[in-house]
């Protein structure tokens, strides 16, 4: 509705509440309502569309994938992540069960243990005799002990079990409870090497963990995915017709009808720094001080009544007053057969064609400048013109239009006029031979068509 991308809709009111999103959407009387619908699912994103490029790294590669080709990779992804799992689960249960079966053979010659670490200088002594059965550096009680403990073959996971074993393991409902550990043990170890072994058990995991992240996570989708027809939205077609884009001192722009305009001639030229005859359809192109050049849509700008307001033309466009300022504003129809003089404050000069400024950016550099240089006019030329500088120090400098070269745009262009020390050029102007022109300068007024005719790259000629 703010943009005016269509005029049927009346009011818009929102609904939401907890129960969802609600949006009520009053039209004119006889308004197209399923052309507005197709308008929305265009416009908005209440539909989209969109392709998917299914390029993956698979095996090591970059390669274009088919859905089911991403699918299969997926799922031996799954399967990959399953056996590490599973291969890792394993090998904790299978050290838990080693540990659990020499504890409780520890358990089985509990007085024999005791036996070796009390009779046992150091732990590295014990160590070797539950593990190699080294009894040279331990004293029992009996030979029968001794012969006992030499018979010993506990791993050194084992080892190191039973010798940070604490005594309350030795109840007997501890030792109950560990027989119970290492039976469910053996359960998992018989489990996991199924799973691992067993394509079917695998994929059976697999899917369960899935199911419960789906039962975790899971809700119904809010959308629909469907192979349907793209919407077909027909935009109302624009009347083509001639207005008058008006621009005040302070940067508000807007359009008019050019019967409003002719109507209110004398106040709009009065109060407005720009005026420029163009088409509703076409685009304002905006030359800054600065070498830029920004393009404004005229359907950009409001249409209205003389008195409105309009808006400030930075709204409309990338143009900063705060950074830069306008020397020019022309409608992009009328430089594409026209040659456009550029003319900036260190006196250089150029022609440019203005097919070179039709481009689809916003924003393009309209111009090369100079270090500390800036652009000070931009003017529509012809061969038959004369052109005059004008300096701050009052200097004036005739010559013809065709002694200026004609250059591209990227160029700096060539030397107009020499300046004196802290002079710089101020203003160009360009006016038939034979016509009479009339300029003020401060308090004086000067006569173009009588200023002498020179060459191009002069001194001028300073006002009296």
């Amino acid at each position: 509705m703010e943009s005016k991308k269509t005029t049927d809709i009346v009011d818009i009111s929102n609904q939401s509440s907890k129960e969802g999103i609600r949006i009520v959407i009053e039209l004119k009387r006889g308004a197209d309502v399923e052309n507005l619908k197709n308008m929305l699912y265009k416009k908005t994103r209440l539909e989209d569309t969109f392709g998917v490029n299914m390029l993956a790294v698979a095996n090591g590669r970059p390669e274009t994938l088919s859905l089911k080709q991403i699918i299969e990779h997926h799922v031996d992804f799954q399967f990959e992540l399953a056996t590490r799992k599973y291969t890792t689960l394993l090998g904790k249960e299978r050290e838990k069960s080693e540990v659990q079966e020499g504890l409780i053979k520890a358990c089985d010659v509990i007085d024999l243990i005791i036996e070796i670490l009390r009779g046992s200088k150091s732990v590295k002594d014990a160590r070797a005799c539950l593990v190699n059965g080294e009894t040279e550096n331990i004293k029992f009680k009996s030979a029968i002990s001794k012969k006992m403990a030499a018979m010993l073959r506990f791993t050194e996971r084992q080892a190191t079990a039973i010798l940070e074993m604490r005594l309350y393991r030795l109840i007997g409902l501890e030792i109950e409870a560990l027989q119970k550990e290492h039976e469910k043990t053996l359960e998992n170890i018989a489990r996991y090497e199924d799973i691992l072994n067993n394509y079917d058990s695998m994929a059976g995991v697999i899917m369960e963990e899935l199911d419960s992240y789906k039962k975790e996570f899971g809700r119904k989708r809010r959308t629909v995915v469907e192979n349907a027809e793209e919407a077909v939205f027909e935009e109302k077609k624009i009347e083509e017709q001639q207005v008058v884009f008006l621009m005040d001192r302070f940067g508000y722009a807007k359009t008019v009808d050019t019967g409003v305009y002719e109507r209110n001639k004398e106040a709009a030229d009065k109060e407005n720094k720009y005026i420029v005859h163009c088409m509703n359809i076409g685009k304002l192109c905006l030359f800054t001080d600065e070498g830029k050049m920004h393009q404004v849509k005229v359907l950009d700008l409001p249409h209205g009544k003389f008195r409105d307001k309009g808006i400030p033309i930075d709204n409309v466009s990338n143009y900063s007053s705060s950074e830069e300022q306008i020397v020019m504003i022309c409608e992009e129809e009328q430089m594409r057969y026209s040659k456009l003089l550029f003319a900036t404050a260190q006196g250089m000069i150029k022609r440019v064609d203005g097919s070179e400024f039709q481009v689809s950016k916003r924003t393009i550099a309209a111009t090369k400048l100079q270090e500390e240089d800036r652009l000070v006019a931009v003017k529509v030329v012809t061969e038959q013109q004369n052109v005059v500088l004008q300096t701050k120090n009052g200097y004036f400098l005739r010559f013809l239009s065709a002694d200026v070269p004609e250059k591209k745009k990227a160029a700096v262009g060539v030397r107009g006029i020499k300046l004196q020390k802290k002079d710089e050029l101020e203003e160009v102007y360009l006016f038939e031979e034979g016509t009479e022109t009339k300029i003020t300068y401060g308090e004086k007024t000067v006569s173009l068509n009588r200023l002498k005719l020179a060459k191009r790259d002069g001194t001028g000629t300073k006002s009296r």
